[in-house]
Order: structure tokens, then sequence, then C-alpha cells
């Protein structure tokens, strides 16, 4: 690959990367992928994530295009949440990324624990 056509990972990228891949966007945006959702089902779709930690992953994911927050006219208005072209375009990418996770996890698992074993032998000493 030409020198001119390498990828690089600089800080924006690092920044976006790290803002639309992290635990609560991934659970977002694949419930998000389903159908739109208003804010209380998303609290119920993901039990674990707080009121807090949920409004700023959807903020979050809206400042960069990903979602598109609709006001619902009714009483009381109602706010619903729904995935971008964008933010679909995520679909394959993250995919690949899980079928590598899911496919490599054994090996994981052995560097883990082979890196753990070493830590405990280092500590003996």
């Amino acid at each position: 690959m030409d020198t001119d056509d390498e990828l690089r990972i600089n800080t924006p990228h690092r920044e976006l990367l790290d803002q639309i891949l992290d635990k609560w966007s991934l659970s977002v945006l694949n419930e998000l992928c389903e159908r739109p959702y208003r804010f209380n089902e998303l609290r119920r779709a993901i039990p674990q994530v707080t009121q807090k930690s949920l409004t700023a992953t959807l903020r979050r994911l809206e400042r960069n295009g990903v979602i598109e927050r609709e006001v619902v006219p009714v009483r009381p208005v109602a706010v619903r949440y729904r995935i971008t072209p964008l933010g679909k375009t995520l679909r394959h990418p993250v995919d690949v990324l899980l079928a590598w996770a899911s496919q490599n996890m054994p090996a994981v698992e052995r560097a883990r624990e082979e890196f753990r074993a070493r830590e405990e032998g280092e500590a003996g000493f």
C-alpha cells in the first residue's frame, strides 16, 4: 500500500471510535437498528444503563449524526430516537468486529491466562 493511501489513527478518528464503539453506544445502536425507541423504552431494553449514561450516550450519538432525536407531539411530549442512514452504515463494520471477537475469543482467553500466570510468577520473586 502506498504511504499516501495508508489509514492512520489520528486524534479525530480515535475520538469518534471511542464515542461510537463504547459499551452503551453499541447497546443503543443494537436496539435502534431494529426500530425507533422512546427514551424509557431504551431504558427498559438496556436495564443495566443508568438514566445519566443513556442520556449522555444518546447525545453523543446524535452529535455524531448516528442517531436522530424526534419530538413526538403528544401529551405529555415524548422523544423518540431512530438510527440515521449514516448510523446504518456502522452495521457491517461492527458485525465484522463481533465476528473477529467470536472467532478469536479462545486465543484471547489463552493469552489472558498466560499473562496472569506470568504476573503471578513475577510477583513471587
